[in-house]
């Protein structure tokens, strides 16, 4: 196990811990209620790190697990090998690990959570809204094990886009000549292609989330991305990723290929069927980029079971899977079926009423 220095903000004017503020978007002291902007931060925390020890070397050959001392309340903590930003469970003060996002994988822009920790709660407390089978008391607060706000590792693609696709259009059309009804369907071969450019395409580069939630929170709004900075970490856990860029490129480029694929098709109009019969889109990587997007994540533990929900702590977008209640699912089936019986017999008594 390797002994590493945490990295925690300080307030400038108590000394306390300062934890980033997405509200305000800025940094406040929950103490003295003082507030700092990035600039004023960064600049009097580098003052307070010049009379620290120098830390040791970073390496890239970080073990399973790290420990490191609290600057608070001196109590040694330990982290796996993939978390770069936690917090000390004894005095809950944020702790970076500074040494885990140096060299290659220190992020090159981040955005910042937006949304807070009682807006996750909030919408976890309204899922019930438009659902009607699920059970009564799932959204229930006091099934939350956990709710944390945690900068996720994204790599962001700029992917060229450049070829063809063929597509086989029908237009059909119909007409009637007395008693005889006629329908002719022509049949034409388009092509179409050029190049496109799609710009942050994201991918999530950690091996510990779920791909089908985290592509489910996408868009992000990547105007607001910025700078990374270690500062707009604190009060938040963060992880770095497990995955190179170079082995997801393929995946990406795919999401691509069928966005471009899509909006070719719907370049090509007039006709009445539209089957795609060839593809020859190919992808090239422009750049690609590695950052850190806002996520809060919900455990939620039910009948036994865990359940876990993310909201983009950026737009607020929250999903996740959702039980479903099996009385009630059962009576709905059963009330669905009797209103159809219902409905086909009551047609078929006014078709026979009316001379069938």
């Amino acid at each position: 196990m390797n002994n590493e220095e945490a990295l925690e903000y300080k307030c400038p004017a108590c000394g306390a811990n300062i934890k980033y503020n997405p509200k305000i978007n800025k940094w406040k002291c929950e103490y003295c209620k003082s507030e700092f902007d990035l600039e004023t931060l960064t600049n009097k925390n580098k003052t307070a790190q010049k009379n620290k020890k120098n830390q040791k070397e970073p390496t890239d050959n970080f073990k399973d697990y790290i420990s490191y001392k609290c600057e608070s309340c001196g109590a040694e903590i330990v982290a796996d090998n993939e978390t770069t930003a936690t917090f000390c469970v004894y005095c809950g003060n944020t702790a970076i690990l500074k040494s885990k996002l140096s060299n290659k994988f220190t992020p090159s822009k981040i955005i910042p959570f937006k949304t807070e920790k009682e807006a996750a709660l909030e919408a976890f407390k309204n899922l019930s809204k438009g659902r009607p089978l699920m059970p009564k008391d799932f959204n229930s607060p006091s099934n939350i094990e956990k709710i944390r706000g945690i900068y996720i590792p994204f790599w962001l693609y700029d992917i060229n886009i450049n070829g063809n696709i063929e597509v086989l259009g029908k237009q059909i059309s119909h007409w009637s000549i007395g008693d005889t009804h006629y329908t002719k369907t022509s049949k034409y071969n388009v092509i179409r292609g050029g190049k496109m450019d799609f710009y942050n395409v994201p991918i999530d580069g950690s091996t510990r989330f779920d791909n089908d939630i985290m592509n489910t929170l996408e868009p992000f709004n990547y105007e607001e991305m910025k700078p990374y900075n270690h500062a707009y970490l604190s009060g938040f856990y963060a992880e770095k990723y497990d995955i190179e860029g170079e082995s997801l490129f393929q995946e990406v480029s795919s999401r691509a290929i069928s966005s471009a694929e899509k909006l070719l098709l719907e370049e090509i109009k007039n006709y009445d069927i539209k089957t795609l019969s060839k593809n020859s889109l190919t992808a090239k990587e422009i750049k690609k980029e590695y950052a850190l997007l806002p996520v809060w994540m919900v455990n939620v533990k039910y009948k036994n079971k865990m359940y876990i929900f993310a909201m983009n702590g950026q737009t607020g977008e929250f999903i996740g899977d959702i039980p479903l209640d099996k009385t009630k699912t059962i009576i709905y089936s059963l009330v669905i079926f009797i209103i159809s019986i219902f409905i086909s017999i009551l047609i078929s008594y006014l078709i026979y009423i009316n001379g069938g």
